[in-house]
């Protein structure tokens, strides 16, 4: 899901590295509604690299709790998985899902009501500052 970058050179961070991108990319598929079950040629597919290398983090995942193997062969995020998977997604795009300047926080009663919107994007047209 990130831009890639190079590997990491030590196998312990590689292994970090490849759950982060696993879960993560599980997690955005089952979110965009292509599926919670995924086989290694729809990971190569989505991730960028060849299915061995994918392959060989996938029984540490699944001993490590973070995702369940498929008799058909796939696997799926475990609770685990999709608690992880859903906390890496959220960091690695939060700079694109906060508020931009101007824009309200969470705390902001626009957020509460159609009428609320409304007159939050009036009071900022004009230039008024909202809560």
């Amino acid at each position: 899901m990130s831009t890639r970058v190079p590997q990491p050179k030590s196998e312990s961070l590689r292994k970090l590295y490849w759950r982060d991108e696993i879960l993560q990319v599980l997690f955005w598929m089952e979110g965009e509604g292509f599926g919670d079950q995924a086989d290694l040629k729809t990971l190569e597919r989505f991730l960028g690299v060849e299915a061995e290398v994918i392959d060989r983090y996938l029984d540490v995942l699944v001993d490590e709790g973070y995702l369940d193997r498929i008799d058909t062969g796939e696997v799926a995020l475990s609770d685990r998985g999709r608690e992880d998977g859903g906390r890496i997604f959220a960091e690695e795009f939060a700079d694109l899902t906060r508020p931009a300047h101007g824009e309200c926080g969470p705390e902001c009663w626009c957020h509460s009501s159609p009428e609320e919107a409304e007159a939050c994007i009036e009071e900022r047209l004009a230039g008024g500052r909202t809560q």
